[in-house]
């Protein structure tokens, strides 16, 4: 089965940038499709990204702009650049994969605070 690991979150200052990795496990990455969400305490899980096997992708309205979702199908990886970050995007990130998703990872900790 899929096993995601992500890495990448921390703190950082209102207006920076943070990039996400989600190590995948398996042989058949790149038949997936691959997403982010993110999930901030009593806060609905959001859908923040997602990349389609061909490289297609899609983004939530509130970062449209700032964020990148991308993938490297030799790594079984796929990240998401987060630039002009805003307290807004405080939350717990997770990574996962399928469409509609199956797999999840652990969630990494982004917090945008000055």
């Amino acid at each position: 089965q899929v096993q995601l690991v992500e890495s990448g979150g921390g703190l950082v200052q209102p207006g920076g940038s943070l990039r996400l990795s989600c190590a995948a496990s398996g042989s058949i990455f790149r038949f997936y499709a691959m997403g982010w969400y993110r999930q901030a305490p009593g806060k609905q899980r959001e859908l923040v990204a997602t990349i389609t096997p061909g490289g297609n992708t899609n983004y939530a309205d509130s970062v449209k702009g700032r964020f990148t979702i991308s993938r490297d199908n030799a790594k079984n990886t796929v990240y998401l650049q987060m630039n002009s970050l805003k307290p807004e995007d405080t939350a717990v990130y997770y990574c996962n994969s399928g469409n509609p998703p199956v797999y999840w990872g652990q969630g990494t900790q982004v917090t945008v605070s000055s």
